[in-house]
């Protein structure tokens, strides 16, 4: 059925919860797993004379957003590695996580994509925004939506 899953994360609980829970349904199918972190792009500081010293040089952002992406995605190659699931991990820059969630899936021949969604709703979804929604609509490929029944450490 499906060969190449993308496994998206952003380090949060209900991202990890929801990564666990990729990596089972990939073993049940045999199929590989992208575990992928988006990182946004640099920004120079805005409306100042002179960067503060304590600001970070573009390539110091890039090399703190590239670790972070790698512990993100260790997770997930790990509970791979415990299954017998094939994984590569990848961390990516872009503005639009949606967008480069979508794009990446693409170029990496990837026929899923395998997401969580935190369930907010109503205003919450409406101010926030969603990157799950962002996919689902830009996608061509199908988007598998895992939600938890819980948030983790809630009782």
């Amino acid at each position: 059925m499906y060969r190449k899953i993308l496994i998206t994360t952003d380090g949060s609980a209900v991202s990890s919860k929801t990564a666990c829970a990729g990596v089972q349904f990939a073993e049940q199918l045999g199929a590989e797993v992208l575990a992928l972190f988006v990182a946004p792009e640099y920004h120079y500081p805005i409306y100042v004379e002179i960067i503060p010293p304590s600001y970070p040089s573009e390539a110091e952002y890039r090399a703190a957003m590239e670790r972070a992406g790698a512990d993100h995605t260790r997770d997930v190659a790990e509970s791979c590695a415990k299954r017998g699931v094939p994984c590569a991990t990848l961390t990516a820059f872009h503005e639009s996580a949606a967008l480069k969630i979508v794009d990446v899936a693409q170029h990496h021949g990837c026929d899923l994509i395998f997401m969580g969604s935190h369930g907010r709703s109503g205003w919450g979804q409406l101010l926030l925004g969603s990157v799950t929604n962002k996919v689902l609509q830009h996608s061509t490929i199908p988007v598998l939506v895992h939600r938890l029944i819980k948030e983790p450490g809630s009782k």
